[in-house]
């Protein structure tokens, strides 16, 4: 199956070009991801999402089409420009990837277009599995309508598979990685009470499973992409401090962390009890679907 990837330079995109025989890549700047990632890209094409539907070579007899990018959610306050930048660099960028998929002389048979748990917004102790309907915020909006743009290439014949990504842990960067200092500094705690759900994937186990949604066939529509076992925000705080051998007992308040974040705090702080039920029905198997584990994985040898 010939794939193509988006957002290839991501912390997740280079787990998922090693499962994929020489994808093409396409990014906005060829020579920055050819030094980024090397020899796991058959072809990289030029493409800004912003400005148009991706060149048709870069489409010529591509089967599977991964869909990854996007500006992160987590860098920066969330001003008026950061919002619109979150916003475009997913919705306007999807529709540019579609346009070009639905002008293709072959068109793929699938598209698996990343989406977030965002999509549920605050939820409580909520079961959510993906007939759960969304939330009215920022992040919800914006995930609504990026799958919306996603969807569109239905009516192009193309199945299309929403990946629904909760937090990402991995080594080498991500949620995690931000997570760290405070408790190496003996100052990690739970945010708030801890009561929160926390819906979090192996970096591993995403990639592996954006795979599986091209794969299979009778996957259509939306798929939570996170472990099958999440947990409260407490719980995370505890593993992760035994993990490193650091206390984790500093809570951290809503109001101080408002003052650092602006409005993603909301995000921070919003509890999905998310449950991977297309996954697991379509005989998913995660290699980490437990969190002590997850972390012994990735902590352990830097430990």
């Amino acid at each position: 199956m010939k794939a193509l990837v988006t957002g290839a330079t991501g912390f997740v995109g280079p787990r998922l070009l090693r499962l994929l025989d020489a994808p093409v890549v396409l990014s906005r700047d060829p020579d920055r991801a050819r030094r980024s990632i090397g020899g796991l890209a058959g072809r990289i094409v030029r493409w800004n999402p912003l400005e148009g539907p991706p060149p048709p070579e870069a489409l010529s007899g591509v089967d599977a089409v991964y869909h990854l990018a996007g500006e992160s959610v987590a860098e920066g306050r969330w001003t008026k420009a950061q919002k619109a930048r979150i916003r475009d660099s997913r919705v306007i960028g999807t529709r540019h990837l579609v346009q070009g998929i639905a002008a293709a002389e072959r068109k793929p048979s699938v598209l698996v277009s990343a989406s977030a748990v965002g999509f549920y917004g605050d939820r409580g102790d909520e079961e959510l599995t993906e007939s759960a309907g969304p939330a009215r915020d920022f992040l919800a909006d914006v995930c609504v309508e990026w799958e919306r743009e996603a969807l569109a290439a239905e009516r192009s014949g193309v199945r299309v598979v929403t990946a629904r990504t909760g937090i990402v842990l991995g080594a080498g960067g991500g949620a995690l990685a931000k997570m760290l200092t405070p408790f190496k500094l003996g100052a990690g705690g739970p945010l708030g009470s801890g009561r929160q759900w926390m819906p979090w994937i192996h970096a591993t186990d995403l990639a592996r499973l954006y795979v599986h949604g091209a794969e299979n066939g009778s996957i259509r529509g939306p798929m939570n992409a996170t472990a099958p076992n999440p947990v409260r925000n407490s719980e995370f705080t505890k593993a992760l401090g035994r993990q490193l051998h650091r206390p984790a007992f500093m809570p951290a308040p809503y109001l101080g962390l408002r003052l650092v974040f602006g409005e993603f705090a909301q995000v921070l702080f919003a509890s999905q009890r998310v449950i991977p039920k297309v996954a697991l029905d379509t005989g998913f198997v995660f290699q980490y679907p437990e969190l002590v584990g997850a972390l012994r994985e990735i902590l352990a040898p830097a430990a």
